[in-house]
């Protein structure tokens, strides 16, 4: 694609800049109006500068992206309610045999939940969970938070429903859901394994001494803590505004808003927290919460709702009927997850993703059979908006030549047909998901490095394809800044009211950095199978 005239190459290159400044940084002092605002804010800059027409811009909005984003959300939501997310975080406590042993769990159940539920999800569900447990049995929790950020990245990149960017890979290349799984999986699996075995390695010595809470507590319950944010002492922390997150966290009368701050790739799938059980006293010993005294066997629940984690308005009413409704609670459960499994399943089987997934999200909402209304309302919309704002402004930036100038310089060195060309292609597929973020890397190169990969053979183009997947999503995990995944774990520790703790940039990359070299190169190595 030849260049277009200077100026139009400049106007489009300037509402790009304002589009990435304002999604990567979404609170910058001279315009502090969010990552939504600022990817419409781009796109509108697109069609008034002159850079691509109305129709164009109508045009570029890919709505099987759309569709399917809002489908594994309203699935997750539901997902929620069924106390999919409980279950898992059960998993972690049961029988634990010590602080590594917690350690390595965290990293499956994380890998394993952002799967099937996107990383977002995993992240803003399991966080709080994980702080709880680390000190219960006195471990430090940044091994802990590491592990669930860096985890969920990885295990996200196994499926076209892992996050954002897979579901634009899939759409786009057309793969299906199976080939797609089964080519991903193997790098998925020895990736996860081997970024536990840098956690252990690096923190080996301190999930030392860590013991289980007195009385044989189970996760479930919350011991006293203090409550104030729990700063590490050697670095600077790097904090982010409250009006960084995309989802709406209650407590009691106050609300917090939070938006992911990072990757597109990592915008905040669904707006939900994990369900906690209200608090018991422990060994007779009364309880402070929120400026309210509760007595041994007395409910934590304040003004009919749980003072701690007041999730639902309900819940308290909920809770009090559970005797009556337990069957029918149960009945309802297993619903939704056959349901899910049958999503899935005809996600596997090659069915539409985009109308399975709004299926499944609808048979589920007939099946509660009452208002949708509160349901729907835990969508995140700005998502939406932001997808579609951010698909305006990678079209017009598209169209100004600057991308595919780019690509004709770096084809020559990154054919995947060598593995020279391939560890190229990977080295600016990881600096550009850094810089740019992921989904808009992948709209920018994705085509590209298909059509470059079909000269070469059929197979091949499958496999860049599955490169560019891994490799945009392994990037986010090499700086606090790569992924919103990462991001919502420092906001959810930091802002925690009982187990507050602030996860700091240089820590992170002291991980990130090496792990994610290591982890993208043996995923290369087991995704090249041509």
């Amino acid at each position: 694609m030849a260049m277009e005239p200077v100026l139009k190459v400049v106007l489009g290159s300037a509402a790009f800049a304002v589009f990435w400044v304002l999604a990567v940084f979404p609170a910058v002092p001279f315009l502090p109006i969010g990552r939504t605002a600022g990817s419409l804010l781009g796109a509108m800059l697109m069609v008034l500068l002159g850079v691509m027409s109305a129709d164009e811009a109508y045009a570029a909005v890919d709505l099987p992206i759309l569709g399917l984003l809002f489908g594994t959300m309203v699935v997750s939501v539901y997902l929620e309610r069924a106390d999919m997310f409980r279950h898992l975080g059960r998993l972690l406590s049961w029988r634990s045999q010590g602080g590594r042993d917690l350690l390595v769990r965290t990293c499956a159940v994380s890998a394993l939940s952002s799967a099937l539920f996107t990383n977002d999800t995993c992240c803003v569900v399991l966080t709080e969970f994980i702080l709880k447990i680390a000190r219960q049995n006195n471990l430090p929790p940044r091994p802990f938070l590491l592990a669930l950020a860096s985890s969920a990245n990885i295990g996200s990149a196994a499926t076209p429903i892992g996050n954002p960017q897979n579901l634009v890979i899939a759409v786009q290349s057309g793969i299906s859901f199976g080939q797609f799984v089964f080519g991903i999986l193997p790098a998925t699996l020895v990736g996860s394994v081997v970024n536990a075995a840098v956690l252990l390695a690096l923190y080996w010595n301190q999930l030392d001494g860590g013991c289980k809470p007195a009385g044989g507590r189970g996760a479930e319950e919350v011991v006293a803590v203090p409550t104030e944010v729990v700063e590490e002492e050697d670095v600077t922390s790097h904090r982010f505004s409250p009006a960084t997150m995309s989802h709406l966290l209650r407590r009691g009368s106050q609300q917090q808003r939070q938006q992911g701050a990072a990757g597109y790739d990592e915008a905040v799938l669904v707006p939900v927290v994990v369900h906690q059980d209200p608090v018991k006293p422990a060994n007779g010993v009364h309880h402070r919460r929120n400026g309210t005294t509760t007595a041994p066997g007395a409910a934590a629940v304040v003004n009919g709702k749980d003072p701690v984690n007041p999730l639902h308005e309900d819940d308290a009413a909920a809770a009090a009927d559970d005797g009556g409704d337990d069957w029918n609670s149960k009945a309802w459960k297993t619903c939704v997850y056959v349901i899910t499994l049958g999503m899935l399943v005809a996600l596997l089987l090659g069915l539409n993703m985009s109308w399975s997934a709004i299926t499944a999200a609808l048979a589920l909402i007939v099946l509660d059979f009452k208002d949708a209304r509160p349901c729907l309302e835990k969508v995140s919309y700005p998502l939406l908006l932001f997808f579609c704002g951010m698909f305006i402004t990678v079209d017009g930036f598209n169209k100004t030549g600057i991308p595919s100038a780019f690509w004709e310089f770096m084809e020559p060195y990154a054919r995947i047909d060598t593995p020279t060309g391939t560890a190229v292609l990977a080295a600016v597929i990881l600096l550009l998901s850094n810089v740019a973020s992921n989904v808009p890397t992948v709209l920018l190169l994705g085509a590209r490095v298909a059509a470059s990969a079909a000269a070469i053979s059929p197979a091949a183009e499958t496999n860049a394809w599955l490169i560019l997947a891994w490799t945009s999503t392994v990037a986010g995990n090499l700086s606090l800044l790569g992924s919103a995944a990462n991001l919502i774990v420092c906001e959810q520790a930091r802002r925690s009211q009982q187990y507050g703790y602030t996860l700091s940039f240089f820590s992170h990359l002291q991980l990130g950095f090496p792990a994610t070299l290591v982890v993208t190169g043996i995923g290369l190595l087991l995704i090249r199978t041509y």
